[in-house]
């Protein structure tokens, strides 16, 4: 069994055929999937979708490339909304500074509330980091002495310093697709150095699908072909690395309940 711990099921490019990709995920062994919240106001969606699938989950938050369009949305609002019983993660949410779609302090600020939200529910954060490497850490370190939260850094595509520090201060690092790309020696060289007991694997769907199916749209049951390469990164079977990533997740993700295995 493989989980995609991340993955955008709402997002247009799967209405017309969502039923077909969840079932197409599950016939390629992929038991769980997380679809992540990029809009606090627009969870009505997201709640339909995990209504109807036992095996998908879903986070609450909003995205950095949201932060300035929801930057009234309280930690009340995401701590009331992540009661709901299929909700077992917070975010995404983080910093982005390649397309700076918000502006840098109300990033920050929605970060800020997420880590909050995580630290009082004890759900874990979905981290988004891209071209932000310092201001990350940095605020991780200085929330992470105001209290532990949990956290993952999802489609990890940073340098290596973004992912020693998440290991140390008890986070999990995920990759995505990117991982599988010719030119991505130096991420694997990261994936190599990452603790097999903080691995993720994600898709990201509908972006970012990996060999062999880059330049298509990405979907859930594509993950196998990320474990395939993270596998071969440390060294181990395609088995070895999905127990080890499914084992992982379910610890960090513990609201999530675990499917039954099948007689």
């Amino acid at each position: 069994m493989l989980v995609d711990s991340h993955c955008h099921l709402d997002f247009p490019d799967f209405g017309a055929e969502r039923e077909a990709i969840v079932e197409r995920a599950r016939a390629a062994g992929v038991g769980t999937m997380v679809t992540i919240s990029t809009r606090v106001r627009q969870f009505d969606r997201l709640r339909a979708i995990v209504a109807a699938y036992d095996d998908v989950w879903c986070s609450i938050g909003t995205h950095p490339h949201q932060a300035g369009e929801e930057a009234d949305v309280t930690l009340d609002e995401i701590l009331r909304i992540a009661e709901e019983p299929k909700v077992v993660a917070i975010g995404e949410a983080g910093l982005d500074y390649f397309y700076d779609k918000a502006p840098r302090d109300l990033q920050a600020q929605g970060f800020r509330t997420h880590i909050a939200a995580a630290r009082t529910t004890g759900l874990p954060l979905v981290i988004h980091a891209r071209d932000a490497d310092d201001d990350v850490a940095a605020i991780l370190r200085d929330e992470s002495e105001k209290g532990a939260f949990p956290f993952i850094l999802h489609c990890f595509s940073s340098g290596p310093d973004l992912a020693r520090i998440g290991v140390e201060l008890g986070g999990y690092v995920s990759f995505s697709g990117i991982l599988t790309f010719k030119k991505s020696e130096a991420l694997r060289e990261i994936a190599a150095n990452v603790p097999r007991d903080r691995l993720l694997v994600e898709t990201d769907a509908p972006f970012l699908a990996p060999l062999p199916h880059r330049g298509k749209r990405n979907e859930p049951s594509f993950v196998v072909n990320t474990a395939r390469v993270l596998a071969d990164v440390h060294g181990v079977s395609a088995e070895e690395m999905a127990d080890a990533t499914t084992n992982n997740f379910f610890r960090l993700f513990a609201k999530c309940r675990r499917p039954a295995k099948a007689d």
